[in-house]
């Protein structure tokens, strides 16, 4: 009787210690994001990730350069940022490779709607605003190089520069504190659609074209954590492909989660026409973007880095290949 009793105590226990034990913990990725509208696929791998045996961390910065210092400071492993970001933090010494493109375009050069501004031209004299270090500020640098006019943000030059942050760039433009805006999406698009702002041009004229937002990863995770980086670019494809199919899941997601209906729909659709989700980036794009910033200076470069040293797409073309995507 004794040896029974001893038998089901044991029994007992082990069942309690297999109820208290934790399920088998899901792999966890750390991933960096900011709030636009084109990242919103980006963001939307969180919630397909159980599906993919993994589990995102999501941590939202207001720029691309505040991802890169993350990385650097070992609290992320992969980012989604435009290029110029990825590509000064290179340069100076971050361990990452540009591993896929999320989205293109998602910049336009706004005016003031009683400025009377309908080119680059137009805006010597004027004061023009844009967010310092990012690809908007490469593209404006870019453009008035190309029409002639010099610029600073002390006075003295043809255009003067003021930096702001993205979020404050549309209230300083309806305040009519500045007669021009180099903005991202969906903030250029609510400009117009709220009628303080009109479209001058969406700068894709220079050699840069249109500017790929790159997704980073960090060669530690890239080269030692390699079946979790395959997943995690499955993932990634999986979620921008549902974008691109459903378009309206990816409005639904972007305007409900991402923006808790701070945008409307038309703000939306606006927003993806001039930046649609997309899965690649090339070596070409990333060294032409970096030569272009190396001859305006932008990104404070000691060297600038060669791009084919750095972009690795073998994730990606693996995963588009397991997904069905071309």
């Amino acid at each position: 009787m004794l040896k029974k009793t001893f038998a089901v105590s044991l029994l007992l226990s082990a069942f309690a210690a297999l109820a208290g034990a934790p399920a088998q913990a899901q792999e966890v990725v750390r991933l960096g994001n900011l709030k636009f509208a084109h990242y919103g696929a980006v963001s939307y791998i969180k919630e397909i990730a159980p599906k993919c045996g993994i589990k995102i961390e999501e941590h939202m910065f207001a720029k691309g350069p505040d991802i890169m210092q993350a990385i650097l400071a070992g609290e992320l492993d992969v980012g989604a940022a435009s290029s110029e970001g990825a590509i000064s933090a290179r340069a100076n010494g971050a361990p990452i490779y540009v591993v896929g493109g999320f989205a293109k375009g998602g910049v336009r050069l706004v005016a003031r709607a009683d400025a009377g501004i309908k080119s680059v031209k137009d805006l010597k004299g004027k004061k023009v605003g844009v967010t310092r270090g990012v690809i908007q500020d490469v593209l404006l640098t870019s453009e008035l190089a190309q029409n002639g006019l010099t610029a600073s943000d002390k006075p003295g030059k043809d255009v003067l520069i003021v930096y702001l942050a993205f979020a404050d760039l549309n209230q300083a433009l309806l305040g009519k504190d500045l007669d021009a805006i180099m903005q991202s999406e969906p903030q250029s698009s609510q400009a117009i659609n709220k009628g303080f702002g009109v479209e001058v041009i969406k700068p894709y004229d220079t050699p840069i074209g249109e500017p790929i937002r790159t997704l980073v990863m960090t060669e530690k995770f890239y080269a030692e954590r390699r079946p979790l980086a395959e997943k995690f670019m499955r993932c990634f494809v999986e979620s921008t492909k549902m974008f691109i199919d459903n378009k309206g899941l990816a409005e639904k997601y972007v305007r409900e989660t991402v923006f808790k209906g701070q945008i409307t729909k038309d703000d939306f659709n606006d927003a993806i026409a001039n930046s649609p989700y997309s899965y690649d980036i090339t070596p070409e794009h990333i060294q032409i973007t970096t030569d272009v910033m190396s001859k305006y200076g932008i990104g404070k470069m000691a060297k600038p880095p060669v791009a084919k040293d750095w972009v690795k797409t073998d994730l990606l073309d693996a995963a588009k290949k397991s997904v069905g995507v071309k």
